[in-house]
């Protein structure tokens, strides 16, 4: 009798044991499909910090426009007394984000042998050869895209300030702030926007970097633009003194390749160039004007994405040295690596896009609150290892009662879907996804980073 009641002792107390060892091993790593995680406590992270100030929090709260250029905007927009400026604005807006990417011209002599070919086989052999050419013809222009280039004059310019300005300025200002958060110690004293438009970029680095920034190097092509983004900053005036100093203005990039900027911009910009072969120069360009960080933001849709990804292609996978600056180039945002993009090599293809909430000029038609979507892709000079490669989060969390579901795009270049317990993954990494939020980085380990061990627990289905 006390033999069996001793070993029925030893069986219960190592199967407590074996429970014990679960659930301490369940607490210290986290089950994210379809691998093993770890929060990343290497650092101690956290310090005295609560969860909801982790270190891969990087939204911003409504974004505001200074007052003082409110004011101008509206002030600039009453003195034109533009008939139908709502109508015209939205029609702007509308048209600008519904933009796809100009057809190249190799991809329309495709489609037109694709049609010749198509016509030959269904239609009667004795067509003359100019019916089957205008035929094709007729057929391309009712299946292809007709991109036409904007030319800003100064009414244009005008409506365009209204339609753009403000969420403009709440997408850049989100890029800047990532760099800001996550690199406290940047300094930078030198920027250069390519494509400036109304200068929301020279709004949005001064109020993200006034203390250290001392030159600001606009370029756009529109004389109109370059004359309404220097009335903006004088308050309405001609000659009044600018409320952001050290700003300058060109019509064309600099041509010294020795002359580079601390931080290097282009906003809305890229999707304005008529070719692949234009964007390709003016990025070379851009990047080879980069000292530290080059930051491209264009519309969240598909072909907005798609520039950033070509861009991200083309210096990454670019051979050029600079001499002065042989420092190669590494994705800082928003991917937490270098390999080809998950989002569009997926079997439906989708738009990595996050969204900035911002308080629009408040104009009649245009007063509540707002979001502004857009795609961003920040490059560095430098080596990855310099900055942390956490997950992104690239869809809004979904919260639900005792678990957290997260949709991650990670250093090993896969997505992941993870649904986050306390009791599987332990309350740190929790509580520090419940009150995380699209776009933030999550604190973890990811599998490429920590060896998989046989004996760990299978995650939950």
């Amino acid at each position: 009798m006390a033999t069996a009641r001793g070993l029925r002792f030893l069986l219960t107390l190592g199967r407590w044991r074996r429970i014990l060892g679960v659930v301490l091993q369940s607490r210290a790593l986290a089950f994210l499909v379809p691998g093993v995680t770890q929060i990343d406590n290497r650092s101690d992270f956290l310090g005295k910090k609560p969860h909801r100030k982790h270190p891969g929090i990087l939204q911003l709260p409504h974004v505001r426009l200074p007052q003082a250029l409110t004011n101008t905007a509206q002030v600039l927009l009453v003195e034109s007394a533009m008939p139908n400026v709502e109508m015209q604005v939205q029609a702007l807006t509308n048209y600008l984000w519904s933009r796809h990417l100009p057809v190249e011209p190799e991809e329309l002599q495709r489609r037109a042998i694709h049609l010749e070919k198509k016509f030959s086989e269904n239609q009667d052999l004795s067509q003359t050869e100019e019916k089957l050419r205008g035929a094709v013809l007729h057929a391309l222009r009712k299946t292809t895209y007709h991109w036409q280039e904007l030319s800003y004059n100064e009414e244009l310019s005008l409506v365009y300030m209204a339609a753009r300005l403000d969420g403009g300025f709440a997408a850049v200002s989100r890029a800047f702030h990532e760099i800001q958060t996550r690199i406290p110690e940047f300094k930078p004293q030198t920027l250069m926007d390519f494509g400036s438009g109304t200068g929301s970029v020279t709004w949005a680095a001064h109020s993200t970097w006034g203390q250290s920034l001392r030159e600001y190097m606009c370029v756009d092509s529109s004389a109109a633009m370059l004359h309404l983004a220097e009335k903006l900053l004088k308050g309405g005036s001609e000659t009044g003194a600018p409320y952001v100093p050290g700003v300058f203005f060109r019509q064309f990039l600099p041509v010294s390749p020795k002359v580079q900027f601390d931080v290097v911009v282009s906003a809305f910009a890229l999707s304005e160039l008529p070719s692949k072969a234009d964007r390709t120069e003016v990025v070379q360009t851009l990047w080879r004007k980069t000292s530290h960080f080059l930051v491209l933001v264009e519309n969240g849709t598909k072909a907005g994405h798609r520039l950033l990804m070509d861009a991200r292609d083309l210096v990454l996978k670019g051979k050029e040295k600079l001499p002065s600056d042989p420092r190669p180039g590494f994705v800082f945002a928003p991917c937490p690596h270098e390999l080809p993009c998950p989002q569009l090599t997926a079997s439906k293809p989708l738009a990595c896009s996050f969204s900035q909430a911002y308080h629009p000029i408040p104009f009649s038609w245009n007063k509540k609150p707002k979001e502004e979507k857009f795609s961003m892709l920040i490059l560095a000079r430098g080596s990855p290892e310099e900055v942390n490669r956490w997950p992104r989060i690239t869809q809004p969390i979904l919260k639900r009662p005792r678990h957290v579901h997260c949709h991650l795009c990670c250093p090993d270049g896969h997505m992941q879907h993870a649904v986050i317990t306390a009791r599987r993954h332990g309350r740190d990494l929790y509580r520090c996804a419940r009150v995380s939020s699209w776009g933030d980085l999550l604190p973890v380990i990811t599998p490429s980073e920590f060896p998989l061990s046989p004996a760990q627990d299978p995650p939950e289905n």
